[in-house]
């Protein structure tokens, strides 16, 4: 479940081109110095990395605030479904509630000060570009961070990102060094995978929820009377 989040990454790598990809092509890098320049990309996604892995654990609280309750197995499945329809279900469907509106104010703040960043060489700037730059709206991330929520763990929810974020690094280094990595029919080739990666990672999420007793995919969750009696065993 957790390297799924490395292969989202990659696979939709081209997909967070169309967000990240002018930032990267922006970044004021070093040009003449290889050894500089690979160390500020370095320092760039470590800052892309550590803003994923904060909101992984973030996320990863509220999921398990939520298994707290029991609901550890429905909130996969729940987490599943959503998936899922967000790739079947058309987007205009979606578009008709401005739920993202309001935040919409912060993200001005933020695409400012990346600005503002942009024009500085030292190593805290792209540390911070970076940072700033994994807080970005990105309909990938949101899936990645259903991801996180299902998890229920807040370590787990902030590495299943910080893997999400690493599985994007090969594609968004390469395009600093290479222009026209890649032609138009093969990105609409990987593109046309993302969406089919999602549903399988939904339904991996779905498979887990069920609790059908296979090992590191699906397995049987502990009776309550078991839980119950831990419980009691640990009160003083």
């Amino acid at each position: 479940m957790l390297l799924s989040a490395m292969v989202l990454g990659f696979l939709g790598s081209l997909h967070c081109l169309g967000m990240c990809g002018p930032i990267a092509f922006l970044l004021p890098l070093d040009r003449d110095n290889r050894v500089k320049k690979a160390t500020q990309l370095f320092i760039y996604h470590t800052g892309r990395l550590l803003a994923y892995g904060i909101i992984g654990v973030l996320f990863g609280f509220l999921g398990k605030g939520l298994s707290i309750f029991g609901m550890q197995q429905k909130l996969s499945i729940g987490v599943g479904v959503v998936m899922i329809l967000l790739v079947i279900v058309p987007g205009k469907y979606f578009n008709q509630y401005s739920l993202s509106k309001p935040i919409y104010a912060v993200l001005g703040k933020v695409k400012s000060k990346l600005g503002a960043e942009l024009k500085k060489k030292t190593p805290d700037a792209f540390l911070t570009i970076g940072f700033l730059n994994g807080f970005l709206p990105c309909g990938l991330v949101y899936m990645a961070l259903l991801g996180a929520v299902a998890f229920g763990n807040p370590l787990q929810g902030g590495l299943y990102m910080v893997l999400f974020g690493a599985g994007t690094i090969p594609l968004m280094s390469l395009v600093v060094y290479s222009k026209g990595l890649f032609s138009n029919p093969i990105k609409s080739k990987i593109k046309k995978l993302v969406p089919v990666f999602v549903m399988l990672v939904g339904a991996l999420f779905i498979i887990r929820g069920l609790g059908l007793g296979i090992p590191y995919v699906s397995p049987k969750a502990a009776p309550a009377d078991s839980v119950s009696a831990t419980i009691e065993c640990h009160q003083p």
